[in-house]
């Protein structure tokens, strides 16, 4: 329990909010294959399609090999070319790529403007729901309250694939906003919910209860503010936002 104290400690104490978007971009890779597989079967019903969706495919799986060999930034442009030519599908994942690249190099109003383009521009509700969270993620260390749990309440609907980590977001922005009891609250039945099945989570949620309850998260919002005057983190994971698998892309 002592480290996953530690470990939310470091999270909530350091400028981190954003990597919880970096964190949450392999789930593109998750979500590609059955993303693509369900909208193949209207989209490949004529051979135009099919073509158009084939081109999409081996340009995207590139664009991912240049980002795992060189690096994300040197596969933003091919990225780019995709969200403008691709499907709708492959326009979707190529701009949650984009967003991730401008995040990890913290330029947060052009990442949440990328995701929030894939958001519309989603065929399917995973992909929408997968780019609003990256986008809510995004800005959760800076933007108000309000504003968070605006772009957070739709997608904690009971479809909704994302509902338990939404739910996460606002009980972490409610401590950041310094409502230590609806924070606590919430972190309650996030540890307690049948429906998280997410061991990560779930301790998370725990360590936030422990701080909370020793008193260590009452001065959070001031320990916040100074941390985003800080610097950057000089580094993030390499290839984060490209962090998934041509194969998932098929």
């Amino acid at each position: 329990m002592v480290d996953v104290f530690d470990e939310v400690e470091e999270q909530l104490r350091s400028d981190r909010y954003k990597s919880l978007a970096l964190k949450s971009l392999p789930w593109v890779g998750a979500l590609a294959a059955v993303a693509i597989l369900g909208t193949g079967g209207w989209m490949g019903w004529t051979s135009y399609q099919q073509n158009q969706t084939n081109k999409a495919t081996e340009a995207y799986q590139a664009a991912l090999t240049t980002g795992q060999k060189s690096g994300p930034v040197a596969a933003f442009p091919a990225f780019e070319a995709i969200s403008k030519t691709g499907t709708p599908v492959y326009k979707t994942l190529a701009l949650l790529q984009m967003g991730g690249v401008r995040l990890e190099q913290n330029k947060t109003a052009e990442a949440v403007a990328y995701f929030d383009q894939a958001a519309k521009l989603a065929p399917n509700p995973v992909l929408a729901d997968l780019a609003g969270l990256n986008s809510a993620l995004a800005l959760l260390d800076t933007a108000s309250y309000k504003d968070v749990e605006a772009r957070l309440t739709p997608l904690m609907g009971e479809k909704s694939p994302y509902r338990v980590q939404a739910k996460e977001a606002l009980a972490f922005a409610k401590l950041r906003a310094g409502d230590l009891a609806g924070a606590r609250s919430d972190f309650l039945v996030l540890s307690n919910s049948l429906d998280n099945s997410s061991d990560e989570i779930r301790e998370r949620a725990q360590g936030a209860m422990a701080m909370i309850d020793s008193g260590t998260a009452k001065d959070l919002p001031a320990v916040v503010k100074a941390a985003m005057a800080l610097p950057p983190p000089a580094a993030l994971p390499p290839g984060a936002p490209v962090g998934v698998a041509p194969a998932t892309a098929q």
